[in-house]
């Protein structure tokens, strides 16, 4: 009997339908080609490249696990292996994918009128329009109720002003799918770029996620169109749900980043020498890889359930807390170990590791903290809220 693969401990590709992985082959094939030889660079010059766009929208990948109006309409377990292939290249790819399908498209195609998913969600898909979402501010990270951005009615307009912060795809974005307190409470608007007194700038100088554009937005006295309200929900159900479907991606994107790290400290000590034997000839080093191994394969398992539920529709959203708690802080502690296990070298940007390692510090942090994460489900268990 063969060897178990390493990446796929226990065979979790047997329990895949043909079409998923067919799917995974060919975004796993885009990924090697295309994505992997660009990213150490763009990470390096703080550029996002916009130049892989047209193919992962030709691909199908904008919103893909969404339906009609020129999505895919593929499972939700084949979003997931996508999510974790597009991660092996970068945080920032996956991060451009889930921002623009599950934080932009999705609040459209589920709360939106009939006109406004016409009008934005077919060239969302093409990749025409690039769409951002805002919902986090200077002064209000995990607490989205404490929300200053406040929308009034004038007319048949809506009158918006505020800010938000730490936005993906920001400055590129032809539309700004936007959460403002409202006196009827929390709703959501499309803004669109060019709109009067609607600016965003660019945060520089930051060391994670620096293949990723990221944001800030400022309205002042925006005139937004009631036509551009999302008219089908309102309190902060509507972002929440949108970050559940983020979080989900994620859940499943961070192993993509773990199997490079893994991979790549595992061939490197297959041919490090050190004291007249290659690494891998150590306990140490066994140790080190079977961990990573043993927690890869968990955080498969726990996405691929995940996914099956989803597709479902029975997922939990506090299910979804567990699995980006526990897949993200896997990723993040396998990167740190193969950045160590790769010694001197393993700071240089040659390496994939310290890459993936700086971008996983940004992914523990955004779509809900470790510890809002861990609430949530604590909440579950106890019928208690903490925050």
């Amino acid at each position: 009997m063969a060897s178990p693969e390493p990446t796929d401990f226990l065979d979790i590709r047997s329990l895949l339908s043909d079409e998923e992985r067919q799917v995974q082959a060919t975004v796993a094939r885009f990924v090697d080609e295309k994505a992997i030889p660009v990213f150490p660079d763009a990470f390096d010059r703080h550029r996002f490249p916009k130049e892989l766009i047209p193919e992962i929208a030709a691909m199908g990948l904008l919103g893909c696990n969404l339906s009609g109006y020129g999505c895919a309409g593929l499972s939700h377990v084949i979003y997931g292996l996508v999510c974790q292939e597009l991660e092996r290249a970068d945080s920032g790819l996956r991060s451009f994918v889930s921002v623009q399908g599950s934080l932009c498209m999705f609040p459209i195609h589920a709360y939106g009128t009939e006109e406004q998913k016409q009008r934005w969600l077919p060239p969302m898909a093409a990749g025409e329009l690039i769409g951002c979402f805002g919902l986090t501010e200077p002064d209000g990270g995990s607490d989205p109720g404490a929300m200053k951005t406040r929308a009034a009615r004038d007319g048949g307009d809506w009158i918006l002003n505020g800010a938000k912060m730490w936005i993906t795809n920001g400055t590129i974005a032809d539309l700004a799918v936007v959460w403002a307190d409202t006196e009827d409470g929390v709703q959501g608007f499309i803004v669109e770029k060019g709109m009067d007194g609607y600016s965003s700038r660019d945060i520089l100088k930051k060391y994670s996620l620096r293949a990723s554009i990221t944001s800030e937005l400022f309205f002042d006295n925006v005139r937004v169109p009631d036509a551009n309200r999302l008219p089908g929900v309102r309190g902060l159900a509507g972002p929440l749900s949108c970050l559940t479907q983020a979080r989900y991606g994620i859940s499943w994107g961070v192993i993509g980043a773990a199997i490079a790290c893994f991979e790549e400290v595992r061939e490197f000590t297959a041919t490090r020498i050190l004291f007249g034997r290659p690494l891998a000839e150590t306990q140490t080093i066994q140790l080190r890889l079977a961990d990573m191994c043993r927690r890869i394969t968990t955080a498969q398992l726990l996405s691929l359930q995940l996914g099956r539920l989803k597709d479902q529709g029975s997922m939990h959203h506090a299910q979804v807390s567990m699995a980006k708690w526990n897949n993200v802080r896997m990723a993040l502690d396998v990167a740190r170990d193969a950045r160590d296990m790769l010694g001197a070298g393993g700071i240089s940007i040659e390496f994939h590791s310290i890459r993936h390692m700086l971008n996983l510090e940004s992914v523990i942090t955004y779509e809900g903290t470790e510890t809002v994460h861990q609430l949530v489900i604590g909440r579950e268990l106890t019928g208690k809220a903490a925050f």
